[in-house]
């Protein structure tokens, strides 16, 4: 069959690696690389040249099961990375490290701070009652809801919970407060975060994550059309046309919507009632990244520096305007001689003369009706010959990209060429 594919994330290139093996295949990527959020950028740092990735960064064993089975099957090379966590509140007014008990306490004067320490006592607790979520099944509130019953006390949630699953997310805490709590909570169990030891091991790859693209895409990679946007799908007569930007069209039997929801949506030029009913529901928050070497946008204290820095700003309303750093050197074992830093939406932006890159990210906010829709996807699959996959219909990350583009592949009749772990 002819199958058309849009979009080269880690959705589309590993059902295009697949489909490939069966199928006449054509990949359409409106950028002008291959990957998506898979962006390696080889820098010159004062004349050395290093690569380094400013989207997908890391991955573990435990929660990335299609992926690391990739990752052996293609001879991908990864090395040990940290996943430590830290926090600079209101310029540097709090400052705390999770990565040891002694970091937790890297501003002595925190020892003295009664709300801290109840802080810590609130986070314990929180751990607890979240396992005891997780054992006796979902609940019907909203992550703002949960937290407010727990009766929990403001530093936990200002100090602690936006921050991190502001990070995490790269979302504003509005949003994140929408979150179903169930989906939020599992989560964090699922990635060893509801506790204060057997997290797993985290990796990354070698070289940066251009290097697995580059082999994930060797055996398709003269059928990918770069800097070619789609601009319409029409599905009729048991075929789909795909006119892209340069207003050429082509007929193919089916197509595989690789895009983010929102995309796919405007693109589709005949969308179904049910397509605009259960795709309407996601939605795209944008993220603004900048690669740098600039430390101010780090903590002040450098015993609170950790590969994720929550840089918190206070609003008006006493909700904080969330931004992450995080610290390169630390994730992908980059030489401390040369430090590198990927900042998400900084209140500052970092001084221009220590800009390698700025770049556009969006990324999807799981708001209950986004939730709800992940369940309806199944009542478009496959509909009119269009198939969809993408981050966007789990938890938003490498493994749920992956799993949804292998899903669609087996539903064409294409099986992983490795065993599944």
């Amino acid at each position: 069959m002819k199958i058309a594919i849009i979009g080269t994330g880690i959705s589309g290139n590993i059902a295009a690696y697949l489909l490939n093996q069966a199928h006449d295949i054509t990949v359409y990527e409106k950028n002008n690389y291959i990957g998506g959020h898979s962006r390696t950028l080889e820098i010159d740092y004062d004349g050395k040249k290093i690569p380094v990735d400013t989207g997908f960064i890391v991955f573990n064993y435990r929660n990335y099961p299609l992926l690391t089975g990739m990752f052996k099957h293609l001879e991908v090379e990864v090395e040990k990375s940290d996943m430590s966590f830290a926090a600079s509140i209101n310029n540097s007014w709090l400052e705390y490290n999770t990565q040891s008990l002694a970091k937790l306490f890297a501003q002595k004067k925190n020892l003295l701070r009664p709300k801290y320490i109840g802080m810590l006592k609130d986070i314990t607790s929180f751990f607890k009652e979240s396992k005891l979520i997780l054992e006796s099944g979902e609940i019907d509130m909203n992550l703002g809801e949960f937290v407010k019953n727990l009766g929990l006390g403001d530093w936990f949630k200002r100090y602690f919970l936006y921050p991190m699953g502001g990070a995490i997310w790269s979302c504003p805490i509005e949003q994140m407060l929408q979150f179903p709590a169930y989906t939020f909570i599992r989560f964090f169990e699922n990635h060893g975060l509801l506790a204060t030891e057997g997290q797993p091991q985290w990796y990354t790859v070698t070289g940066g994550s251009k290097q697995y693209v580059e082999k994930l895409t060797a055996s398709f990679d003269d059928k990918v059309r770069l800097n070619c946007a789609v601009k319409s799908i029409k599905r009729d007569n048991n075929k789909v046309e795909v006119t892209d930007q340069n207003g050429n069209t082509e007929v193919y039997d089916h197509v595989v919507m690789a895009s983010h929801a929102d995309e796919s949506l405007k693109i589709l030029s005949d969308a179904t009632h049910e397509e605009k009913a259960i795709l309407s529901n996601f939605t795209y928050q944008k993220n603004i990244a900048y690669l740098h070497r600039d430390v101010s946008l780090m903590p002040k204290n450098k015993n609170a520096w950790a590969s994720w820095v929550y840089l918190s700003k206070e609003k008006e309303d006493k909700t904080p305007d969330i931004s992450v750093s995080y610290w390169m050197n630390l994730l992908q074992n980059i030489d401390d001689k040369y430090p590198l830093f990927v900042t998400l939406n900084p209140h500052t932006e970092p001084d221009p003369e220590l800009v390698f890159n700025r770049h556009e990210f969006h990324h999807p906010v799981f708001t209950k009706n986004a939730i709800k829709a992940q369940k309806e996807i199944e009542l478009i699959q496959g509909k009119n010959n269009t198939w969809f996959c993408g981050a966007y219909q789990r938890y938003g990350f490498h493994e749920d990209g992956m799993m949804s583009g292998v899903n669609v592949a087996k539903e064409l009749g294409v099986d992983l060429p490795w065993q599944e772990s």
